[in-house]
């Protein structure tokens, strides 16, 4: 089938307008526009992510430069510069975190496996920090010349899904941020000795949820039970512990498991501390290495997407951009899921990038990226020309510089005199026409009309 949108239109299609349009008016996100409304702010936000524009001006100038398809965007014309950064400093930024929620269950609709055998939901949790300048975005204090936001995130290993995110201040510690979660019973939260909390732990533990994280140096804890190791593995050591700290707070009765493992890679030892005590020390030194996966999915989304540089000062304005972006990034992430394809994330995001207006079924291409586009049905080509010896007098007529020895010779014309004949027709009917309607000057060419007509086809 022959598609009449674009690539970047099917894209939008993935989101209901219904759905949308619920949410905005949650929000009340439009109670004062004239004309702009907060999908068109959508559509320019997503074409400034996926399109790689590096300010309202190219966002602007890009989708103008499109005008003849933006109506199968939903949008009826390009926004201006003004337009758009008002839009960005005080239309609310939670419209699109709850999109972003819309956009995620879907994907997991189509998410694999986190990998292991067994059945507990596996998140990571972890936070980056995202550099300002500390005279632009004077509200966003970090250090003393510098300023910055985090990003935190929770990160499903079932299809690596961002499942949580929230953003602060660049001085809010992590641990702040991981006590107001509420995650499900029998959850295996993994993270990194930054969120190293005795209470946050013992609240996990109360709460049903294992956690596995890298143990601190200067721990203090004493050894209840040693448990038995492989002779000839890399893990060294399996132990129970409880920590003084604890105890002295009144909660003697929470014991951890410490293990240590060699790293051959790194060459050092590595000790993991965990409540989970029935998975082997194998598998849950394997569990903390799939810790990483956030650590690639925070590079992937610096590298692809506008999240180093802003278009807006506001909070309200980089709330907008953060939020659009991991809706970018999860709609890239379905596709790679959707797609038969092997896509790494980095070269689907460039190649979507030079084919966003590009009139193409986008199924078809995720499948095979590097093959041709079907052929038309023949039924819908063109019925090649043919001309006997009969019509000499109206190829005459038509073609006033016929080849010297041509007329009187049988005529199958080749390709190249074919299609100057059917432009020579063409354009003297249409010069015949605007010059009754329009009044066309009559000094107007074959020629001149046939490179307007291509300019504006």
């Amino acid at each position: 089938m022959i598609r009449v949108s674009s690539i970047f239109s099917q894209m939008l299609q993935l989101f209901s307008r219904a759905e949308f349009e619920r949410v905005v008016i949650e929000h009340r996100a439009e109670r004062h526009a004239r004309g702009f409304t907060c999908w068109g702010q959508f559509v320019a936000m997503l074409f400034c992510h996926l399109g790689r524009a590096q300010s309202l001006r190219e966002i602007c100038g890009g989708l103008a430069a499109s005008e003849g398809k933006l109506r199968h965007l939903g949008l009826p014309d390009a926004p201006k510069r003004s337009t758009l950064a008002y839009a960005n400093e005080h239309r609310p930024w939670q419209v699109y975190r709850s999109v972003f929620y819309q956009l995620l269950g879907r994907c997991r609709e189509v998410a694999g496996s986190h990998g292991f055998r067994f059945k507990n939901k596996l998140l990571s949790l972890d936070a980056t920090l995202i550099e300002l300048c500390a005279t632009v975005f004077d509200w966003a204090q970090y250090r003393r010349s510098k300023g910055a936001v985090k990003l935190h995130l929770l990160l499903d290993h079932q299809g690596l899904l961002p499942s949580y995110a929230v953003i602060t201040e660049g001085r809010v510690h992590e641990s702040r941020v991981a006590r107001s979660l509420r995650l499900e019973p029998g959850t295996i939260l993994v993270f990194d000795r930054g969120y190293t909390d005795y209470a946050w732990f013992s609240a996990l533990h109360a709460d049903g949820v294992y956690f596995v994280t890298r143990m601190k140096d200067n721990a203090d804890y004493e050894v209840v039970e040693r448990r038995a190791v492989p002779e000839h593995g890399p893990v060294q050591s399996d132990e129970i512990i409880f920590l003084y700290k604890l105890a002295r707070e009144g909660k003697p009765d929470l014991f951890l498991r410490r293990i240590a493992v060699w790293d051959q890679t790194q060459q050092r030892t590595l000790v993991f501390l965990t409540n989970h005590r029935r998975f082997a020390a194998s598998t849950i030194a394997q569990i903390y290495r799939q810790r990483w996966q956030i650590e690639l999915f925070f590079k992937a989304l610096k590298q692809n997407l506008r999240i180093k540089s802003f278009v807006g000062t506001s909070p309200n304005a980089l709330q907008t951009q953060v939020w659009t972006a991991l809706i970018a990034l999860l709609l890239l992430k379905y596709l790679q899921l959707r797609a038969r394809f092997g896509w790494s994330l980095s070269n689907l995001a460039a190649l979507l990038r030079q084919q966003l207006f590009v009139y193409r079924e986008l199924w078809e291409w995720l499948d095979q990226p590097f093959q041709p586009p079907p052929l038309l049905d023949p039924a819908a080509q063109q019925i090649p020309f043919s001309w006997s010896n009969n019509l000499d007098s109206r190829i005459s007529n038509l073609n006033p510089h016929p080849a010297p020895g041509a007329r009187n010779a049988p005529i199958f014309l080749t390709p190249a005199p074919r299609f100057r004949l059917i432009w020579t027709a063409v354009a003297g009917c249409i010069r015949v026409a605007l010059a009754s309607e329009c009044k066309l000057s009559a000094s107007w060419s074959v020629e001149k009309i046939r490179v307007t007509l291509c300019l504006h086809v």
